[in-house]
């Protein structure tokens, strides 16, 4: 009869290493790790300073093959993974929330059409959003329309071989910059939330504005914008799926885009708490550092304690979403529930930590504070969150 399995030996698991992360994810986090730490973290300052939007960081990730993490191979892709996706978008967080959201939204953009695009559409639209390319948005809130998305009022009207869209979308990211829009608007209004439809609005079509919204707290660099589309063309060809699916699949990919925003926030905090323990260790106070203070000591030990925390549901997350697993709507709302609360606390303890210092922008952590708000906010509030856990545990 065979004995228990062996133990590994001491030292087998190299300090460090997560064995939650397969080898795939774990040179993916090596490398973007280093591309983060070398080439992005010395603009992020500048970044947030400006409130520009960072072409070189885009160039960056394209000369690197970043935007490919988490498309498959048959599209241009170098993994299919939600979860080396999440665990890349950590790493850039962790120096820079706007570079982060690049990665982010050109997978949001991308999950619709691998999910319900036709193989004629996914074969010409993928491998652009994997090569970088052409940068994506996906265009669902309206002014009226945020945590209620079914209350849209953007209208498609079929005209031949072509949609006319009409109608605003607020809130959008990369609103300026993409060349790859998802759009859902209402093709029957007498459905409801079945009479929604989804479409992809390619280049810079006659008839689409794009407003820029400026003034943010936060993630400064990125674009932000109002799109107002006013009689747009769309062909027939470009529709996502069928006349009225279109609500299904905004759902169903805000449960795969989940984990992304919780991975930001996720690298948010651990940049906070490495910033933190940095100022701590090099602060004195008192004749000596203030990391031998046992107040500083807990504050510290709570944020690094929370961040870990939600490490395990955000890592959850993205192997939910590679495994398919029925849970996926209640994993992930609760990945983005408690990674983005986690960062604000965590931010906003490390403020405290370097007290003036860290009231002022020579220090990153009032940055983090800022840029930490919006993962409460985007993707679904967290009262949507909360709303979403409560109804699959009472189903």
């Amino acid at each position: 009869m065979a004995g228990p399995p062996a133990l590994p030996a001491p030292g087998a698991l190299a300090p460090g290493r997560d064995p939650r992360l397969g080898e795939e994810q774990l040179a993916i986090q090596a490398s973007v790790r280093e591309l983060a730490q070398r080439r992005i973290l010395p603009r992020a300052a500048a970044i947030d300073e400006t409130a520009t939007f960072p072409w070189d960081v885009v160039e960056l990730l394209r000369g690197h093959g970043a935007f490919a993490i988490g498309f498959p191979l048959a599209w241009g892709g170098v993994s299919s993974s939600a979860l080396s996706l999440v665990v890349a978008i950590e790493e850039v967080a962790r120096v820079c929330a706007t570079s982060a959201l690049l990665l982010a939204v050109q997978s949001l953009g991308g999950t619709p059409i691998a999910l319900v695009g036709t193989e004629a559409q996914q074969g010409r639209l993928l491998p652009d959003l994997a090569s970088g390319r052409r940068l994506a948005a996906y265009a669902l809130s309206e002014a009226d329309a945020g945590s209620d998305p079914a209350a849209m009022r953007t209208r498609a009207v079929r005209a031949g071989d072509d949609y006319v869209l009409d109608g605003a979308k607020m809130w959008i990211t990369n609103g300026e910059v993409a060349e790859l829009i998802v759009v859902f608007a209402v093709t029957d209004p007498a459905a409801g939330a079945h009479g929604i439809s989804a479409f992809v609005v390619e280049g810079r079509p006659p008839g689409l504005t794009r407003n820029p919204i400026h003034g943010k707290l936060g993630i400064r660099g990125s674009s932000t914008a109002e799109l107002v589309f006013d009689g747009v063309r769309v062909p027939a060809a470009n529709r996502l799926g069928a006349e009225g699916d279109g609500f299904a699949l905004a759902m169903a990919v805000l449960d795969r885009s989940r984990p992304s925003v919780a991975a930001q926030a996720l690298g948010i905090a651990q940049g906070a708490v490495d910033e933190a323990v940095r100022y701590a260790r090099q602060r004195r106070q008192f004749g000596r550092p203030i990391a031998e203070f046992q107040g500083i000591q807990f504050m510290l030990a709570d944020m690094a304690t929370q961040v870990e925390a939600a490490r395990g549901l955000v890592y959850l997350a993205g192997s939910r979403i590679d495994d398919g697993g029925p849970d996926l709507s209640r994993i992930a709302a609760m990945a983005k529930l408690f990674a983005s609360d986690t960062a604000m606390r965590v931010t906003t303890d490390a403020v405290q930590v370097l007290g003036g210092a860290g009231y002022v922008r020579e220090f990153p952590v009032e940055r983090m504070m800022r840029d930490a708000k919006i993962t409460q906010i985007y993707e679904g509030t967290n009262q949507i969150q909360r709303l979403v856990i409560a109804r699959r545990l009472l189903e």
